[in-house]
């Protein structure tokens, strides 16, 4: 069943940086969509939402799809290995802004548009229309340096926060118990850390980072209104 939790408070940076999260850059000059799934392996609704995702990470090259797995299902027979406390708070700043409260599977499309994750046919037309309107303040370039991480967010117009998340490319669990006991789920893209960079106020930036928890990284550029303006990937 689709899982739903009130909404909770959550004061959350904004912004989001690819390195080299997946083998598909995104063309030159153009930023990726941004696509995040909460998820959770406790729920039985969200294998296929993480079916798609999956697809998105190998098929699509102008997207960074990020697998944010919540803690709300751990309870229910389950503990997810990958759930975060920042990927529940996270949700529930979406949920707020949304009016939909926190659910499984949910994909929240470039920072604009809540859907449940598994409905391709509405989770497909909103990343097209994404595409087309997607709007960039600021580039990001990204460099690795050994356990670090230097990020520069170049002057734009408009005020916002960088997040720096850390996910791992590739995951299969055997489920012991719970709604999906028995099954075996692979993931992509899942998200084993985030953490605030720096607020960006129209000026440039260089930062200078060590390497989160997980085996790449990546940054988003996020307005105040929660829209996306910008993220990068190696």
């Amino acid at each position: 069943m689709i899982a739903r939790l009130a909404s909770l408070a959550f004061t959350s940076a904004v912004a989001l940086v690819s390195l080299g999260a997946t083998p598909l850059p995104a063309t030159a000059g153009e930023r990726p969509v941004v696509i995040e799934l909460f998820t959770s392996q406790g729920c039985s609704s969200c294998p296929p939402a993480n079916a798609y995702l999956n697809e998105l990470v190998r098929q699509q090259r102008d997207v960074l799809p990020l697998a944010f797995h919540v803690t709300y299902w751990d309870r229910l027979g389950w503990k997810d290995p990958f759930s975060l406390a920042a990927a529940t708070d996270r949700q529930a700043r979406y949920g707020s802004r949304f009016g939909d409260g926190s659910y499984t599977p949910e994909i929240v499309v470039d920072g604009k548009t809540s859907h449940v994750g598994s409905n391709r046919a509405e989770v497909g037309p909103a990343i097209d229309r994404a595409r087309g309107a997607r709007s960039t303040a600021a580039t990001i370039k990204l460099a690795r340096n050994g356990n670090q991480i230097s990020v520069e967010i170049g002057g734009g117009e408009g005020r916002g926060r960088a997040l720096l998340v850390g996910f791992d490319h590739r995951h299969e669990t055997a489920i012991g118990r719970g709604e999906n006991s028995g099954r075996k789920l692979e993931e992509l893209n899942v998200v084993r850390s985030v953490r605030a960079l720096a607020d960006w106020s129209g000026a440039a930036l260089r930062l200078t980072e060590p390497m989160p928890e997980g085996e790449d990284a990546a940054v988003i550029l996020e307005a105040a209104d929660g829209r996306i303006v910008g993220a990068a990937r190696l």
